[in-house]
């Protein structure tokens, strides 16, 4: 029997599309929501730092499987090889409903006014694609504020002398600081750093119904036992099935979005959890399926109409994808600074996030979160011993001597740095898989050796008796932190959808994830994303309800 027609699909339930899921929802429209994974539970999972999604050398609980889902990896010099998604070069986002925001870190960083303009800030640089966006700050203000306070962050942006300004402040206190925290505080004061704590998408006091945080050292890469971990699994994805408009589609492969003569879109195909392929249609369709995702759904939807793909008559799909480019540094402490109180990471400095003399862009600083035993093993100052008894006692003697203090580099986007499909290789369902391909600009590694020697900066004035850094390298970056593939703006021929992420030429198809960034910010983006999951929303109810049915 063929599915009821709907007024709105939304592929993917994670920050932008959850948020935007329940926008709709609570609006009146009926929904169908597609996410390709399972609920996430964590007594199926545990502990198990095999399986976190940080280390994943046994496959990512989270997914996606690797039985499933493969992409090609190209490597500097264009050579190409098959990875699946326990290889970080897959640049993998989970595949679970909530997505990333079940395992995540849940920093909940607002971008600041620059990381909007960036390009009026820094100007240009040679081989990169530079832009403002065409939406600013204060345009986003009132959704970060929503997504604040509809989905739960505790933090205390009037301590951060750098914060963008705010109408609202957070729904709950920030995190009292561990041992190693207060000590990187008194140390970051003392040089001349301005600390505060770090907002965080997780319950400080009980909140939503959730109980508060037990900070317990697994955090990031696992789900939560107690669900204070705020994610759009528990928060907003409730709400709109809550409301009777709204329908999960779990474990649904969607593999092509349909068009019809005129080169509107119709709805989907995709394979259902027993492989058949099905037809959802509808009047609208949401995408927000990842960087990476979106952008191969779009090129693998072809017509006659759209013969390279969705949104990419100018060859825009897929181009400018960015992670982030983390480096920092590492310390050796002579005494014990580690005491067992999760997630780790509660105290950061805003002051090299933009405005650094002769460096374009920046990064925030921030301690790390707790490593576990299995990731700790690979932390190692240069000419340590990599197995053996060397191995075995520097890991019992330094596990509770050590901190680490790291920045995601606000990377310069560039139009090789990007998402493409193969023409030789599929997936379990034969569609063309994600080829990713690219490189960092010089200028990332140089703003990288900044941001690392200010961190080594700040071990050494906390008492560390031995300080390394951490640089990244030239390949392509686009993992957990990934956007830049649909990028917004106002021209189409150097962006993919408008200032609402409404697709160039075709008005029923929007975006409504990362891969709407034009830069990525010098902060984690999930709030970011969550509050462009408001901003679309917004724009396609206000339309709905002036009678515009994207028709």
């Amino acid at each position: 029997m063929a599915n009821k027609h709907v007024n709105a699909i939304v592929i993917g339930s994670g920050a932008g599309g959850g948020v935007a899921a329940k926008e709709l929802a609570v609006a009146g429209l009926s929904v169908v929501l597609f996410e390709r994974g399972d609920w996430a539970r964590y007594d199926e999972h545990n502990n198990d730092e095999l399986t976190s999604q940080r280390t994943f050398p046994l496959g990512c609980y989270f997914g996606p499987d690797n039985d499933r889902y493969w992409r090609v990896a190209v490597d500097g010099q264009g050579n190409e090889r098959i990875v699946y998604p326990n290889d970080w070069s897959y640049h993998n986002n989970a595949a679970c409903v909530g997505s990333g925001t079940v395992s995540y870190g849940a920093m909940a960083w607002r971008f600041m006014e620059e990381c909007f303009r960036f390009k009026t800030t820094y100007g240009h640089v040679e081989g990169s694609s530079m832009a403002d966006w065409p939406i600013s700050y204060h345009d986003l203000e009132p959704y970060y504020e929503k997504a604040e306070w509809d989905i739960g962050v505790a933090g205390d942006d009037y301590q951060n002398p750098f914060a963008p300004p705010r109408r609202k402040p957070h729904p709950m206190p920030p995190f009292k600081h561990n041992r190693e925290a207060a000590m990187l505080e008194a140390a970051a004061r003392k040089i001349g750093f301005h600390p505060f704590p770090i907002p965080m998408l997780r319950n400080s006091v009980p909140y939503g119904g959730r109980p508060a945080c037990i900070r317990m050292r697994n955090c990031v890469g696992f789900a939560c036992p107690v669900d204070a971990k705020c994610g759009t699994q528990n928060t907003v994805i409730p709400v709109a099935v809550k409301t009777g408009n709204c329908e999960l589609r779990i474990k649904s492969q969607v593999y092509g979005i349909m068009t019809n003569g005129s080169g509107k879109v119709t709805g989907v195909e995709y394979f259902d959890e027993r492989d058949r392929r099905q037809v959802q249609t509808a009047d609208l369709v949401v995408v927000a399926a990842s960087a990476t995702e979106t952008a191969r759904l779009f090129l693998n939807s072809k017509s006659d109409l759209h013969p390279d793909g969705l949104g990419n008559r100018y060859d825009q799909v897929g181009r400018n994808l960015q992670g982030h480019a983390y480096c920092g540094a590492d310390g050796l402490f002579e005494e014990e600074v580690y005491d067992d109180v999760g997630p780790g990471a509660s105290v950061a400095v805003g002051d090299f996030a933009h405005h650094n003399p002769g460096i374009v862009g920046g990064a925030m600083l921030a301690n790390e979160f707790i490593r576990m035993p299995y990731l700790f093993s690979g932390v190692r100052p240069p000419g340590s011993a990599g197995w053996g008894k060397g191995h075995k006692d520097f890991q019992r003697h330094n596990f509770k001597r050590h901190a680490s203090v790291r920045g995601p580099v606000q990377e310069v986007p560039n139009p090789e740095s990007r998402v493409q499909v193969s023409e030789t290789v599929k997936d379990y369902w034969g569609i063309p898989v994600a080829r990713i391909s690219g490189f960092k600009l010089d200028e990332d590694i140089k703003t990288a050796r900044f941001i690392s020697a200010k961190a080594e900066e700040w071990l050494w004035a906390a008492g560390a008796k031995q300080v390394w850094q951490s640089i990244p390298g030239t390949g392509v970056s686009g993992s957990q932190h990934q956007s830049g593939t649909c990028r917004m703006g106002d021209d189409p021929q150097t962006s993919v959808t408008n200032k609402y992420g409404q697709v160039h030429g075709i008005d029923n198809l929007f975006v409504a994830d990362g891969s709407l960034h034009v830069t990525n910010g010098a902060f984690n983006p999930v709030l970011t994303i969550m509050a462009l999951g408001y901003w679309v929303s917004d724009y396609i109810v206000k339309e709905w309800n002036h009678g515009n049915r994207f028709g």
